[in-house]
């Protein structure tokens, strides 16, 4: 599923709010990297080292531009490898009229963000996705952050980007495991707010760009109405929960979109086990995401690790775990409380 012989056309989808910004999706994109950090006399751009020739063809576009090379994926979101480009961009005298690019997947994003919003504490900022993951998922929204030792994503701030590029160029040589892995933040849109892309999945009409363009509107419209995760921005949360479980107790080698995978058949049990998702909805979670390839069980042994880890979740109010779960296709809400019993019945529909 690959965005092959596609027009030159570029879409822009608008993120609402108070600091509003569009997301540009389509091919040949980093000319308008200009336009969208407008004055800044000069630019960071941080990257991984796989992706060296795309940051400098980045670069080319950039007024004097520092080219920083971090770790690739997770191990790059560190609070370690954050203070190491902030000591870069302090010695290059960096102000407030100078802006960071991030070049890369979710993971490398996320960090640019973060020491975008950190630095002076804010300057703009522009994340140029390069993986199908990044961009319907960590690219959107303005959430910016690292991990620490007690989770993913527990240190970090909300820091909406000047701009967003999603370059389907970058999607031509993204390995296949990668591809995959990003269509599981896509399946989770469709349930939680756009079923039209679960019926084109269901089809096998997998015109790519016009699912990433989907998913990308589902992110865009509820981080419009709720940057700060006030309510309802929860929601795009589906499946996370036991999915950043998982991935912590393997040490960020699982892929993310996997763990999520894995973490989208167990809300959907744990919601139908509560009585509030009918048995069809719940079965198709699993048929949907096995076609696309992806997992949908783990470890059996491995429950009481992971309750320990989603008791730290981002989500959890106290000592109360909370969960994002479905009443139906595209009518999401949160289960608080659940009981261990109830959990212990979910996992064991994806324990392997």
């Amino acid at each position: 599923m690959r965005p092959t012989s596609l027009p030159a056309v570029t879409t822009r989808i608008s993120v609402r709010g108070d600091r509003p910004y569009d997301v540009l999706v389509g091919r040949d994109l980093a000319k308008h990297l200009p336009e969208l950090i407008g004055p800044a006399a000069r630019t960071a751009v941080l990257f991984a080292p796989p992706l060296l020739d795309q940051a400098v063809a980045v670069a080319r576009e950039l007024p004097e531009p520092l080219l920083i090379e971090v770790p690739d994926a997770e191990a790059g979101k560190t609070v370690a490898v954050a203070a190491r480009c902030w000591d870069e961009l302090g010695a290059a005298g960096f102000t407030r009229s100078d802006a960071v690019v991030g070049v890369g997947g979710g993971a490398v994003t996320d960090l640019a963000g973060f020491v975008a919003a950190s630095w002076l504490r804010g300057v703009p900022w522009v994340p140029v996705s390069t993986s199908l993951l990044g961009m319907v998922d960590a690219a959107v929204g303005g959430k910016t952050g690292v991990n620490i030792g007690a989770g993913k994503n527990l240190v970090g701030a909300f820091h909406p980007p000047a701009g967003v590029l999603c370059d389907l160029d970058m999607l031509d040589t993204l390995p296949p495991d990668d591809l995959t892995a990003g269509l599981a933040e896509i399946v989770k849109c469709g349930f939680i707010a756009d079923p039209v892309i679960l019926d084109l999945l269901s089809a096998h009409r997998e015109n790519l760009p016009e699912l990433i363009e989907r998913a990308i509107r589902v992110k865009a419209d509820v981080v419009g109405q709720d940057l700060r995760e006030a309510g309802l921005r929860e929601i795009l949360n589906y499946g996370h929960t036991l999915g950043h479980a998982i991935e912590k107790r393997e040490g960020y080698a699982w892929k993310h979109g996997h763990a999520v995978s894995v973490g989208l058949v167990f809300a959907a049990a744990l919601a139908r086990h509560a009585g509030r998702l009918s048995p069809e909805v719940a079965d198709r979670h699993r048929v949907v995401l096995q076609r696309l390839g992806l997992p949908v069980s783990y470890d059996a042994g491995a429950f009481p690790e992971l309750l320990a880890a989603m008791q730290v979740d981002k989500k959890t109010r106290g000592a109360t775990l909370r969960f994002v779960v479905l009443d139906d296709v595209g009518k999401p809400g949160i289960l608080a409380g659940p009981p261990t019993s109830l959990l212990e019945q979910a996992y064991a529909e994806v324990a392997a």
